[in-house]
């Protein structure tokens, strides 16, 4: 035990010492600031409509889903909201989640099979990344908004199945990926375009439809769709949209 606490601390030390070291600073109701570092873009996390909204759901539910979604959690406000969601991003359905994290993790497990190839664009999410990590699959890691590295690894892999996981607006540097060119890219090789619309959803596309929206790649058979609620709707969760079995 001591040897792992003595590991441990040389670890916590070792990232103090390059600089990487961070700490949780907690932030009081009300604080009254601006808040120029959150992902609330549109400010509808207090808005009183959603606060309300939120109000008169503890009211009727309760706090938590009291289970597994299979079990006993599956409520008719996540229908409700599924159903909204999927109207709005332009397909048959939607399925959420408790965060864009999972989303992504569910999304990239669920379409990987033996032998599938994930050719993934260098700057994306941690989610992504550990998505791809526990799928097990080859990942081809291709430089940032390439979509001719990526046309190029696709060519290098003929006959595999495999999937192009990107984000739309990426989280750190906040530029725009190519769908339009990845997605012409992977339907030339019979590959799937995986979009994490994270930052998109709500600020781009026609009526906030988001990054694959705006790119006329909504509804697309061939593209998979994972959007967080939590950045410029102001609550929490995820969802992927798509289609229906």
């Amino acid at each position: 035990m001591s040897e792992w606490l003595e590991q441990l601390e040389l670890r916590a030390r070792l990232r103090a010492k390059a600089g990487l070291a961070r700490q949780l600073r907690h932030r009081p109701a009300g604080d009254g600031v601006v808040d120029l570092a959150g992902n609330d873009y549109l400010g509808l996390a207090n808005h009183p409509d959603v606060v309300a909204a939120a109000r008169s759901a503890l009211d009727a539910y309760g706090l938590g889903a009291t289970g597994s979604r299979l079990v006993r959690g599956s409520t008719d406000a996540h229908r409700a909201l599924e159903e909204r969601l999927a109207g709005w991003l332009g397909a048959e359905t939607a399925l959420v989640y408790s965060s864009g994290y999972l989303a992504n993790l569910g999304a990239v497990r669920a379409l990987t099979r033996p032998r599938t190839l994930l050719v993934s664009d260098a700057h994306n999410h941690a989610s992504l990344i550990d998505g791809c990590r526990i799928s097990g699959a080859e990942v081809v890691v291709t430089p940032h908004a390439d979509a001719a590295a990526v046309e190029a690894a696709l060519a290098a892999a003929p006959g595999r199945p495999a999937v192009v996981v990107t984000e739309s607006i990426f989280s750190v540097d906040g530029d725009l990926a190519p769908l339009a060119d990845l997605h012409a890219a992977a339907r030339r090789h019979g590959a799937l375009l995986l979009v994490d619309d994270a930052h998109a959803l709500g600020v781009t596309g026609p009526a906030g439809a988001g990054g694959v929206a705006a790119a006329g790649l909504a509804g697309e058979p061939d593209v998979v769709v994972t959007a967080t609620l939590s950045k410029s709707l102001g609550a929490a969760g995820a969802s992927s949209p798509g289609r229906r079995r």
